[in-house]
């Protein structure tokens, strides 16, 4: 893929461009190899590029000058660059001014952003787990691990989940899942947020079991606080004290060195009473050449 091609590449996936969230490159994955250091999202009015890797000066010229030229054509009210490699993987301003509120929409469904942050508050690629729990959710009791800002609760109680219970130690991310529930009307009466270190807290978060939905989305790694080669096992263990009779998890793993069989092989140690059901598709604008490499969304019920 060349510079002509990443052209007709964003053309194309910006034909029907909406106010809805959309990946309109994602080079991650190695699947475009050239461009592996690359995504571009189209967030409402907002073009939003991440480079994960320093370039060559004269690629860098050449990428910001098409991606300006793309702000333009397709009436982007801002362009922001976010350099990931750097500390802090600080966005900087292009073009244009970033509104005071942003938000990103999925399925008509508001989530705040955050630009001075690395982690903006959204994760796209998640979409596809948000709609299984949304599909599954109604009048059931959702507990959601590692909630940050709540995505999966947001999409929950507007499904008609009975309570959303999530569990996240930072606080802040916690109160920003507070405003995503309350800019899209959704009842605050049936969400806990729940400040705690998950590995620590096992009898506070028993308080509101059993739970009809589990869902496990750590960090693959977060220095001091969690890392999925010696902490998912503490989870996947507390699993039977907090399961209704017919509970369903959804166990999710982003990193890139451990496939589904670790999380297989834990539920078998660890879970013998829920059994495999089945791995949800990713979504197709985040192309991969090794499905086992990017994320992993595993549907386990309890037998």
């Amino acid at each position: 893929m060349n510079i002509n091609d990443l052209e007709n590449t964003l053309k194309e996936n910006l034909k029907n461009k909406t106010k809805e969230f959309k990946r309109v490159f994602h080079g991650r994955g190695n699947f475009y190899e050239k461009f592996s250091f690359l995504t571009i999202d189209s967030i409402d009015n907002i073009l939003f590029t991440v480079f994960f890797e320093e370039i060559e000066k004269e690629v860098e010229e050449e990428l910001l000058k098409l991606l300006e030229s793309i702000y333009e054509e397709y009436d982007f009210e801002c362009l922001i660059l976010q350099r990931r490699y750097l500390n802090g993987g600080e966005n900087e301003v292009l073009k244009g001014v970033l509104p005071k509120q942003t938000q990103a929409i999925e399925h008509g469904l508001k989530y705040q952003l955050n630009f001075l942050n690395k982690n903006i508050g959204y994760f796209a690629d998640m979409k596809k787990g948000r709609e299984f729990i949304s599909s599954v959710c109604k009048g059931k009791n959702v507990l959601n691990l590692f909630s940050y800002t709540c995505a999966f609760s947001v999409a929950s109680i507007n499904a008609g989940a009975k309570q959303v219970v999530n569990v996240d130690m930072a606080k802040n991310a916690l109160n920003t899942g507070r405003e995503n529930h309350s800019i899209n009307a959704l009842d605050l009466k049936k969400v806990k947020f729940l400040p705690f270190n998950i590995l620590k807290s096992w009898s506070k978060i028993r308080k509101f079991a059993p739970y009809d939905i589990i869902i496990i989305d750590p960090p693959s790694f977060q220095k001091g606080s969690f890392a999925a080669t010696k902490d998912y096992r503490k989870i996947i263990r507390k699993l039977d004290e907090l399961a209704s009779k017919e509970c369903v998890v959804l166990s999710c793993l982003n990193a890139p060195e451990l496939d589904s069989n670790f999380i297989k092989e834990l539920f078998k140690e660890e879970a013998s009473s829920f059994r495999f059901i089945r791995k949800i598709d990713n979504l197709s604008t985040f192309p991969t050449d090794n499905e086992e490499r990017s994320l992993k969304n595993l549907v386990f019920e309890k037998a």
